[in-house]
């Protein structure tokens, strides 16, 4: 499903060179359910950004569902963030003024899909998080716990390769939280990839597998028991 190998990062500040990720190489199979952690600069959101190919590796190569992404361009990039890559972030990232049907089917609206399919699926995504009987609902009118099930069924709209999800309790209670973390692992039992992103050890025992980044490198890598 994917490949990692050799993945560098670097930014510059001037003529200052800040390596934020430095040869990281792992695999992650189809179905798995995979943390990422470690502390603030350790490297895992740029890991993120660049599995979510929002950005481009200064070295290594990524490779997706079968296709080598590091130096393609930046369409084709776009185009395979929107059909293999479901994202769900700390913000929830709705759009005030749509119904929660409407934020759900957006990027059904970017693949071309008819007014009538995306509904449909736009739906069954929602019945998936259960809240199939919100949909006409805006966001201010439900709960962080219920914004972030409508994130996370915009996020599988698109039946994506992969869900990227970027501390998606940040936002919540421990209660909510939990709520939440048990959606990511009943989606997993259904057979949909997930890689977590979290600074905390308690959210990333909700996976199978964690990789501990420090410093840009892998710390471990280790099935949760």
């Amino acid at each position: 499903m994917i490949e990692v190998k050799d993945l560098h990062k670097t930014y510059f500040m001037g003529k200052i060179k800040v390596p934020a990720l430095r040869g990281v190489s792992f695999s992650v199979k189809d179905g798995e359910f995979l943390a990422i952690m470690g502390p603030s600069g350790s490297g895992k959101s740029t890991l993120m950004h660049l599995m979510g190919c929002l950005d481009y590796p200064t070295a290594g190569e990524y490779w997706i569902d079968g296709k080598e992404i590091s130096s393609i361009s930046d369409d084709r990039l776009a185009e395979i963030r929107n059909q293999k890559i479901g994202f769900v972030f700390q913000q929830f990232n709705l759009l005030s003024r749509t119904t929660i049907l409407q934020n759900v089917e957006i990027p059904l609206i970017y693949r071309g899909v008819s007014l009538r399919k995306r509904r449909q699926l736009a739906r069954e995504a929602l019945e998936k998080v259960g809240l199939g009987h919100r949909l006409t609902h805006k966001p201010n009118e439900i709960s962080g716990g219920q914004k972030q099930r409508v994130a996370i069924a915009r996020a599988l709209v698109n039946n994506p390769a992969i869900l990227l999800a970027d501390e998606p309790t940040g936002n919540l209670d421990s209660k909510t939280g939990q709520e939440i973390l048990e959606i990511f692992n009943d989606l997993n039992r259904q057979g949909h990839t997930i890689v977590l992103v979290t600074h905390e050890k308690e959210i990333a025992e909700y996976s199978r597998r964690i990789i501990e980044l420090r410093d840009g490198i892998i710390l471990k890598d280790e099935v949760v028991v």
